[in-house]
């Protein structure tokens, strides 16, 4: 047999750690200096065409180029009508409700804390990103101009000014992204997909061949584990695309950063490797090759199984892991049709609401607009309690902040409150003691607004361990520099703009981590469990006879399970930032969250390709004894999964259910479906 032997890493200095965590974030990978080119290219255009033009709250703009630019082309082209829609309805909101409240200080007060309420609310639940945030911007600006006492008409026309300044936004950051767009809807999920598994591929044709691992592919997988999916899964999540596309998509990416991570460990250990192991890396990696050439063509992967061999098996441990990853790949497609032989089309069907499924049956949203209105209103209440006007920048700086805060660990407040500092005071009140005095021209301002703009770009393109650090330097500076049409040399209110994102940034952390927080790693925990309970429930699905409540219901569901997916894997990549006594038992759940995600991601798909047949929808009507055999089989699933949570939980010390009952009764399901009855099955889908 053959020996394993791990080659550990020597242990770093804190300074050492740092800077390998730099240079990996740093590092450039296809698509970023595209993403970030574009990012630097439309936030330059608005400002110099709000500065040419004299248009006031050019930050809103600039700032609402580098949070879109750095989604997916297609889905900002796709949400450009509705963006003019929401500026539309938030202006409405704005100059009708406070007409009812600007004169009696109680009633505006209320006002002001409702339209925080909303505004946050509005971030939780609406489905488009982008909608998100010209709502933010519109609001977080709109409530401090109407705190002023000047003429209502001077208010009025400063709305408009706020309105113009989103429209030109939208514009030309949709002028840059169609010079940018892809041919095809979903490109920017299928090509970084196949890259790394080309990446994991090459990896293992070296192992095939019995040579040492290239360097480049080496590198190039483990760079790729540092990035992970977090950008694929935030594509998802904000792009708009179909549920089922959603769904299968999201499934493929949890699966491929699972290989991408085996592939990674893999190169840090020393084995040997017997002949056997040899051929099943070689046949592994053509296997990947040819899902992946399926998915570039938008086919659906075939079927994968793999001769299991127990000695290889023993001597490389990953090989078997990765082996069964992959042939889950082919299965996350379980709810297409079984007659389709292309991927679902994402742009095939049109998002038929701006709201989430779930906005109004979801607690989650209600708790995150409830804990949002806090911080705000905090800031709010503090600039006008102590008579300082020029911090109010706070409450834009709460909004803004919480366009990323959702799922909020201490490790990205850190990462805004150094951002903000460095924005702030580095690039900001540096850049007016040294720099600006000695220009006298919007060039050489824009050659300046370049270089921050691309370093805020390229960090913002980081991994979630560093992009939050970008987006506070960005802010910082175009609130100190961009709310005046010459250049700002004075410090008194870059002090002020500096003073009040801080104040923002802290009244978020105590709010968010301090009063109704946890720990990434509780959270994380609490999340995977929530996903257990809601596998359950859809398990069990439908309950109602009622059938367009059920499909409501079902809908909703696979929108909260999801987002629990998501949620749990962002959460994975906070808890390495995070400290404690409990950090051990943390990193080692981390791990066991990271392996069972994946599965149950591809049971959670094979879940919403039954749910047709449960609902009895046309064709897929099933015989009243299956349907029987089904209901318990789908019973004993959700019971199971329950008791899982309960004791992942701590409320059950052992599990009296096995999965050799489920396939005891799922034979009984099989048995029904070949007897007498089985003539009234479908028949294309037996």
């Amino acid at each position: 047999m053959a020996t394993l032997a791990h080659s550990l890493r020597k242990p770093q200095q804190l300074w050492g750690w740092f800077w390998e965590f730099l240079k990996d974030e740093l590092l450039p990978y296809p698509g970023r200096a595209g993403t970030v080119a574009r990012m630097v290219i439309a936030a330059t255009l608005i400002m110099i065409v709000c500065m040419t033009f004299r248009v006031p709250y050019a930050f809103q703009g600039a700032i609402y180029a580098l949070l879109i630019s750095r989604e997916s082309p297609r889905a900002t082209l796709q949400s450009s009508w509705i963006l003019f829609f929401v500026t539309g309805i938030g202006a409405v909101y704005l100059l009708a409700s406070v007409w009812f409240v600007i004169s009696i200080p109680v009633l505006h007060f209320l006002w002001v804390i409702g339209s925080l309420f909303l505004s946050f609310y509005a971030i939780s639940v609406l489905r488009d990103y982008i909608t998100a945030v010209a709502f933010a911007n519109l609001i977080s600006v709109g409530i401090p101009l109407w705190d002023r006492h000047l003429p209502a008409e001077t208010n009025v026309e400063d709305t408009l000014w706020v309105c113009l300044t989103v429209v030109i936004a939208v514009v030309i950051t949709g002028s840059v992204e169609l010079a940018f767009a892809r041919l095809r809807p979903g490109d920017e999920l299928v090509l970084p997909i196949t890259e790394r598994l080309s990446a994991v591929a090459s990896v293992l044709r070296c192992y095939a061949e019995g040579r040492p691992v290239d360097p480049a592919a080496e590198q190039k997988v483990i760079r790729l584990e540092v990035v992970g999916t977090s950008m694929l899964r935030r594509i998802l999540r904000r792009s708009g695309y179909t549920q089922q596309y959603t769904a299968n998509m999201g499934g493929v990416a949890a699966l491929t950063g699972r290989l991408v991570d085996l592939a990674a460990t893999l190169t840090q250990l020393e084995f040997e490797i017997p002949e056997g192991s040899r051929r099943r890396f070689e046949e592994l990696a053509a296997t990947i090759d040819s899902i992946r050439e399926q998915l570039i063509r938008r086919e659906l992967p075939d079927p994968v199984q793999f001769d299991p061999d127990e000695q290889s098996a023993a001597a490389v441990p990953l090989l078997s892991e990765m082996e069964h990853t992959v042939t889950l790949i082919p299965q996350v497609f379980a709810n297409s049709r079984p007659d389709q032989e292309s991927l679902p089309a994402a742009g095939d069907l049109p998002v038929p609401t701006l709201l989430l499924p779930d906005a109004f049956v979801n607690p989650d949203h209600l708790r995150f607009a409830l804990r949002g209105c806090l911080a705000a209103s905090s800031c709010y209440v503090l600039y006008n309690a102590v008579d300082w006007p020029g911090i109010s920048t706070s409450v834009t700086t709460c909004l803004l902040t919480a366009l990323s805060t959702i799922g909020a660990s201490r490790q990205k407040q850190v990462l805004r409150l150094t951002g903000a500092a460095m924005g702030g005071f580095i690039f900001g009140m540096g850049s007016q003691i040294f720099v600006l005095p000695y220009l006298n021209s919007i060039g050489g301002f824009t050659i300046l607004f370049v270089f921050v703009t691309a370093f805020s770009g390229w960090v913002m393109t980081s991994s979630t361990r560093l992009s939050y650090f970008g987006l506070q330097v960005a802010l910082a500076y175009y609130l100190i520099n961009l709310q005046e049409f010459a250049i700002v040399t004075s410090l008194a209110l870059a002090r002020d703009r500096v003073v009040g994102v801080l104040l923002g940034l802290f009244m978020m952390w105590v709010v968010f981590d301090r009063i109704w927080g946890a720990p990434a790693g509780v959270q994380m925990r609490t999340s995977f469990i929530s996903s257990l309970r809601l596998l359950a429930q859809l398990a069990r699905q439908p309950v109602s006879a009622d059938f367009r409540v059920a499909v409501r219901t079902v809908f909703a569901l696979r929108e909260r399970i999801n987002a629990q997916f998501d949620q749990a894997r962002s959460l994975a990549d906070s808890v390495l930032f995070e400290f404690g006594p409990s950090r051990q038992r943390d990193l080692q759940i981390r791990e066991r969250i990271r392996h069972w995600q994946p599965e149950l991601r591809a049971l959670f798909l094979m879940r919403v390709a039954s749910i047709k047949y449960r609902l009895q929808l046309p064709g897929f009507e099933l015989p009243e004894a299956v349907r029987a055999y089904q209901r318990e089989y789908d019973e004993h699933s959700a019971q199971m999964l329950e008791q899982v949570a309960d004791f992942i939980e701590g409320k059950r010390q052992e599990l009296t259910l096995t999965a050799d009952e489920s396939t005891e009764i799922l034979g009984r399901v099989l048995d029904a479906c070949r007897g007498p009855e089985s003539q009234a099955l479908p028949a294309a889908r037996v």
